[in-house]
């Protein structure tokens, strides 16, 4: 199934039905009066989280949604059947944006959580309303009031505990297929990764995490370059950010102190508050140099960077470290709850 994360849709909800002008008509029963009912409530709109559903691919076909109408009041004081309420589903992990002014109506991420995105007219008034000492046979009735009608635009961002940063090819892939079921595509060349992917890893009886891993970045990617940008959003709910670095990239001139800078940059153009999560760096591909290579070229790059917080050395190709790894993540999770 294609992954889609953007959509824009139309809700619109039910008018309200219109009162009934009625008069009693009863044998010996000559001043009746009038029994005209109100107007149903129009059916309203919600979105509702479904589990199950992992994309918005149905709403780039289906963009209009609507409710249904009140029925008109009737006659003996009859009030009109109300609309349906319509439901529509969406993914977990979605936030709900007015398109026309760009304000957050809600964010729904656990299964069955519904949001009103818009609220059913009222029923109009029937004659009976409006009878008084003076008018005893009033012939008013007013009609329904129209339901509110949205233009929505639909985010998807991902559940996950930790997400996974990179350059292109620093192995994001290759560590989430080692250590969880995921399957990603795996190549020895740039953007093998085209949308993001999710795996659970396990670390043990009754203790998993999910991971996120997202196209990797590239320097001006905050001005449109590359992939990853526009999927870092699914990065701002988790709460640990693996950095990956390839300490031996497959261009001898290119240096991997510069690329982590550069996504650090980018992380910090697109959203302070994600740049300032929790950032762990992780030194892949050690299984591409000698022990000795591998401790200096290290070294070297975190003295470089002047990283103070948590340091890993793994080879997601080989397994080797990415045990470890796992059990601190599972062990900082565990210590945030």
């Amino acid at each position: 199934m294609k992954f889609v994360d953007e959509a824009r849709v139309k809700v619109a909800a039910g008018h309200g039905g219109r009162g009934a002008v009625s008069f009693r008509r009863e044998k010996f029963v000559p001043y009746g009066g009038p029994d005209g009912g109100d107007g149903g409530l129009g059916g309203s709109v919600w979105l509702r989280a479904q589990l199950g559903m992992n994309t918005l691919v149905d709403y780039r076909n289906v963009r209009s949604f609507r409710a249904e109408n009140g029925q008109p009041g009737g006659g003996k004081d009859c009030t009109g059947r109300g609309g349906a309420d319509l439901y529509v589903p969406v993914p977990i992990g979605t936030t709900i944006i007015d398109e026309d002014t760009d304000e957050v109506l809600g964010d729904l991420t656990a299964d069955g959580q519904a949001l009103l995105v818009a609220r059913g007219g009222k029923g109009g008034w029937g004659n009976q309303r409006f009878k008084s000492s003076v008018n005893r046979t009033p012939r008013k009735a007013t009609p329904g009031i129209a339901g509110e009608a949205r233009n929505l635009r639909l985010e998807l961002k991902l559940l996950a505990d930790v997400g996974l940063l990179g350059m292109p090819n620093a192995g994001k892939s290759t560590l989430i297929s080692a250590v969880s079921a995921a399957r990603p595509k795996v190549a020895d060349y740039p953007f093998t990764t085209l949308h993001p992917q999710l795996g659970v890893v396990s670390v043990g009886p009754l203790k998993s995490f999910v991971m996120a891993d997202i196209p990797g970045l590239i320097e001006g990617a905050a001005e449109g370059a590359g992939l990853g940008i526009r999927f870092l959003k699914h990065l701002q709910r988790t709460r640990l950010l693996l950095h990956l670095v390839d300490i031996a990239p497959p261009n001898p001139e290119d240096d991997p102190v510069v690329g982590a800078r550069a996504i650090v940059k980018e992380l910090k153009k697109f959203s302070p508050e994600l740049a300032h999560k929790p950032r762990w760096l992780v030194l892949n591909k050690l299984d591409l140099m000698t022990e000795a290579e591998g401790d200096a070229r290290c070294r070297e790059i975190v003295r470089r960077l002047r990283f103070k917080g948590p340091v890993f050395r793994i080879s997601g190709a080989t397994g080797r470290g990415t045990a470890e790894l796992c059990q601190a993540v599972m062990n900082f999770l565990e210590e945030k709850l």
